[in-house]
């Protein structure tokens, strides 16, 4: 039980921490230029997908099969298609607000995707310290790093 304290707190710890930083860099730096804007993002990419390339998927062919984690794979961009769709059929309106349309609809599904992948952050904080201690904390660590400039 006190394990499952511990993992609870350090997942929480880590989460808030990176999305607190990245908010108090979007707060004081208001006017960052596009090409900034571009290698933040680029690079908290680049750690996530390193991370479920070289951490996270060797651990589930480890404990399930290749057919399970290509369907969850495919359920994650099959559930971000659908959001997609639903957000275009809400905002399919007149042409002349086309461009506020288009960043509001980005808007509405980058929101809707951080809500979604946040349950799954913790999800795999919490799977990597079940599997190691060395594992669960690179990925609290790479959540952390990943979610400093995914509230930007």
């Amino acid at each position: 039980m006190q394990y499952l304290i511990k993992t609870t707190i350090i997942g929480l710890f880590f989460g808030t921490f990176g999305t607190t930083i990245g908010g108090l860099i979007g707060i004081t730096f208001k006017n960052t230029s596009n090409k900034f804007l571009g290698f933040i993002l680029s690079l908290a990419s680049g750690l996530m997908i390193s991370i479920v390339c070289f951490d996270l998927i060797p651990e589930a062919l480890e404990i399930s099969s290749i057919s399970l984690i290509i369907l969850g794979i495919l359920f994650g961009v099959c559930s971000m298609i659908l959001c997609d769709i639903l957000v275009q059929k809400k905002f399919n309106t007149s042409i002349k607000n086309r461009d506020n349309n288009t960043l509001l609809k980005t808007g509405i599904i980058v929101s809707i995707g951080l809500a979604l992948h946040n349950f799954p952050e913790g999800l795999a904080i919490g799977s990597g310290f079940g599997a190691s201690i060395k594992l669960g904390y690179s990925l609290a660590l790479a959540i952390l790093l990943h979610d400093i400039p995914e509230r930007n």
